[in-house]
């Protein structure tokens, strides 16, 4: 029985009919998609650091006072 091909690789193959200026395209869309769940991810993790912050999880100190802390 033949190996199985990865759908990972039968896309490479279905890129790679594409014409040049498809592939160029292509290529575009997936990084202004990569940006934009990024981006979504830092709202999220800024929405959360904000909340931890408001409900009094968060403290404020020196990096001084950090060490000591972990030393501790």
């Amino acid at each position: 029985m033949p190996p199985k091909t990865s759908d990972f690789q039968k896309i490479l193959e279905t890129v790679e009919s594409l014409l040049v200026e498809e592939r160029a395209m292509l290529v575009e869309i997936v990084q202004n998609r990569l940006k934009e769940q990024r981006r979504q991810e830092l709202i999220e993790a800024v929405k959360e650091s904000r909340r931890e912050y408001a409900e009094g999880k968060v403290r404020q100190g020196s990096i001084a006072d950090l060490l000591a802390e972990l030393d501790s």
